[in-house]
């Protein structure tokens, strides 16, 4: 089977697009070819598989998949791009559009430059902070509407956790200097993503404060590691900023990839993400 693809990347963040109005792939095979199509060394590269596919309730669907075979239900990196690809293809003339993930859907404002997409405000929705939806067990069983600064032991220290949900599970840590985090060789990148507090898996946001503004952040996500940018975890991280009465309401989070605006209005409840979204490359692949 061959298919045509089109890598691209939201702040290092990348992914593999595949047009679903165009090339039709069986959904029992996705599993395999994505971890395939994702592997750096003997396939195309990146953190996953997104399949852009007509929708019923939006004007375009993001079927998004992990580099290790499993189904995500949300990536702010990627649905920038999704925007990007639609607008740039010419399958929606309009600025202002929508695009469904996991059943729930995004508002999309694009802000083209010489007839292409540069950058794109994603209304992200409200943030989940009820631990039963995010999910998030709290120790001892504590019935609680918020999980804010929560002690968690990780190999054998004790940190402050913050859930947020943004369709997709998130735990966000402060932390004194970001630059000094060894996910890999002291191996708390996976301990914390596969932590008994968070029975769905979490991704997790470590996070420096600069000033009330401004916040350096670091991702390890669920079923790929860490990744270059997370535009869901850059959300969670800005709400966890204000719950934890660090950080303005509005505020831009430095990643390894560079930086996104992150607002979350007061009056609505909504959290509002800006930033860029490139195409990589075109290229054909076979499976």
């Amino acid at each position: 089977m061959r298919f045509k693809f089109t890598k691209m990347e939201g702040l290092g963040n990348d992914y593999i697009y595949v047009n679903g109005f165009e090339e039709h792939i069986e959904k029992e095979i996705k599993p395999e070819l994505v971890r395939k199509m994702s592997d750096r060394h003997f396939g195309i590269g990146g953190d996953g598989m997104i399949f852009i596919n007509p929708s019923k309730i939006a004007d375009f669907e993001m079927e998004m998949w992990n580099a290790d075979g499993t189904r995500a239900q949300m990536c702010g990196n990627g649905i920038r791009c999704v925007a990007k690809y639609v607008y740039d293809h010419g399958m929606i003339s309009a600025e202002n559009f929508t695009v469904e993930s996991a059943g729930k859907i995004k508002y999309i404002k694009v802000f083209p430059k010489a007839g292409e997409a540069e950058t794109v405000e994603v209304d992200m929705g409200e943030p989940i902070l009820d631990p039963n939806e995010i999910p998030m067990k709290i120790p001892g069983n504590v019935n609680a509407e918020r999980t804010v600064n929560v002690p968690i032991e990780v190999l054998g220290k004790t940190y402050g956790i913050t859930g947020v949900s943004m369709g997709n599970p998130h735990g966000v840590v402060f932390v004194k200097n970001v630059k000094d985090l060894d996910f890999i060789k002291d191996g708390f990148g996976s301990a914390f993503e596969h932590h008994q507090m968070f029975p769905e898996r979490v991704n997790t946001e470590f996070a420096e404060v600069v000033d009330r503004g401004h916040i350096n952040m670091r991702v390890w996500e669920r079923g790929t590691g860490e990744t270059m940018a997370c535009g869901t975890g850059a959300c969670a991280t800005a709400v966890a900023g204000v719950l934890n009465g660090l950080t303005d309401r509005e505020v831009t989070i430095t990643l390894l990839g560079g930086d996104l605006n992150i607002r979350w209005d007061e009056v609505t409840n909504r959290i509002f993400m800006t930033g860029p979204a490139k195409k990589v490359f075109d290229g054909e692949a076979e499976f």
